[in-house]
């Protein structure tokens, strides 16, 4: 497994590939868990050679957010990366990818799927996102990239960002990987007391009954929210939003609509869980 801790590197290592090679690609922030190995099976299963990348970037988080507190486990996570079979694994530095600092670095922003949800409450986190990814898509070249359904939003705003610019990667969702008990797989879990682990299924199990009120036609959408956001409260979240939205372009869903999601954001204690639960078609 080369690791290759350049953009310039990165760049002469895609183009030694063998012409026709076509390459899978899975970025992450590091801090692996089964979650982002999924993808790197799934970008493997689809590809020739398979390249991980692992940069916590900044331009992602708020002034008030978790960036210095992030976890790094780098040793770990390239064990990890080479035992699931990845072929290279880029660790790019800040000052590679922003070479003169986040402020002063063209920016990538896409419009509408980044006013609502996480984007309402995560100011300037999209723009973060997208202008990584565009990036690390420009250094790899990949033919095919893996994303987490899990971060369902983000999903959806890497893709119009591709078809907008015609980037030529094709863009993979994975299925959302779940502990036992039903959370989904974050590295951000590790930040959970004991106590708050106990009580976070909860959050899953809630998006749950609400695609189960909803898909048996026993509740509108707009009463099975309110019912879900009593008993997130009731068991002791706080709500930073619950909603019901279509799963194409992320505007307001009704009862009427075919293709929806429930997305949530909850905080247990100091830490944001998101999750989201799709309705099977009405």
């Amino acid at each position: 497994m080369e690791i290759i801790s350049s953009i310039s590197a990165m760049q002469a290592w895609r183009s030694s590939l063998p012409q026709g090679f076509r390459v899978g690609f899975a970025p992450t922030m590091g801090n692996l868990h089964a979650g982002h190995l999924s993808l790197v099976e799934k970008a493997k299963s689809l590809s020739d050679v398979t390249v991980a990348s692992i940069f916590v970037n900044p331009m992602q988080f708020g002034e008030s957010e978790d960036l210095d507190a992030y976890p790094r486990t780098l040793a770990r996570d390239l064990e990890s990366l080479r035992e699931a079979g990845a072929a290279a694994v880029f660790t790019p530095s800040v000052v590679d990818i922003y070479p003169e600092g986040v402020e002063h670095h063209t920016a990538v922003e896409v419009p509408g799927l980044t006013d609502v949800l996480c984007g309402a409450s995560r100011a300037g986190h999209f723009k973060g996102v997208t202008t990584v990814v565009s990036k690390l898509f420009g250094a790899v070249r990949p033919d095919v990239a893996a994303f987490g359904a899990k971060d369902l939003q983000q999903v959806l705003v890497i893709k119009k960002m591709v078809r907008d610019l015609l980037m030529n990667t094709e863009v993979i969702t994975v299925p959302t990987m779940r502990e036992a008990d039903g959370l989904a797989m974050s590295s951000r879990n590790g930040y959970l007391t004991k106590t708050e682990r106990q009580l976070a299924p909860r959050f899953p199990s809630v998006l749950t009954d609400f695609v189960t009120a909803v898909k048996s036609r026993s509740s509108t959408i707009e009463d099975a929210l309110e019912t879900a956001r009593k008993a997130l409260i009731k068991h002791g979240f706080h709500i930073d939003y619950l909603e019901a939205r279509k799963t194409f372009d992320l505007t307001p869903a009704t009862s009427l609509d075919t293709e929806v999601a429930i997305f949530g954001a909850v905080f247990v204690g100091k830490t944001r869980l998101i999750d989201n639960h799709v309705i099977p078609t009405l």
